[in-house]
């Protein structure tokens, strides 16, 4: 599913026309990215958190060469399933979407 596929669902769902329904899910979206850059924590209770997470330094290796590089600190954006998106999950066979 896409975000195309995403706002016809939602409008069929509440009966917004599917361009308000495309405006509120690219709000949510812009919601949560300018939260997580301000360092917030995003909480949807049953459905899972968006944090931004610490990434320290490393060293990894060029894919080509092989070859030791540096990989500079980072903020990593983050989601920790919640419970019900998790058991809604393992009610389908082999935890695969329909």
């Amino acid at each position: 599913m896409n975000k195309q596929d995403l706002a016809i669902r939602v409008a069929d769902v509440t009966g917004l026309a599917r361009a308000d329904a495309a405006r509120a899910i690219d709000a949510f979206l812009d919601t949560i990215t300018a939260a997580l850059a301000q360092g917030e924590e995003v909480r949807l209770v049953g459905f899972g958190n968006f944090v931004a997470g610490a990434r320290k330094a490393s060293t990894g290796r060029n894919p080509r060469t092989g070859e030791p590089m540096d990989l500079a600190a980072s903020v990593v954006p983050k989601f920790r399933v919640g419970r019900n998106l998790r058991d809604a999950c393992n009610l389908m066979p082999n935890g695969a979407a329909e």
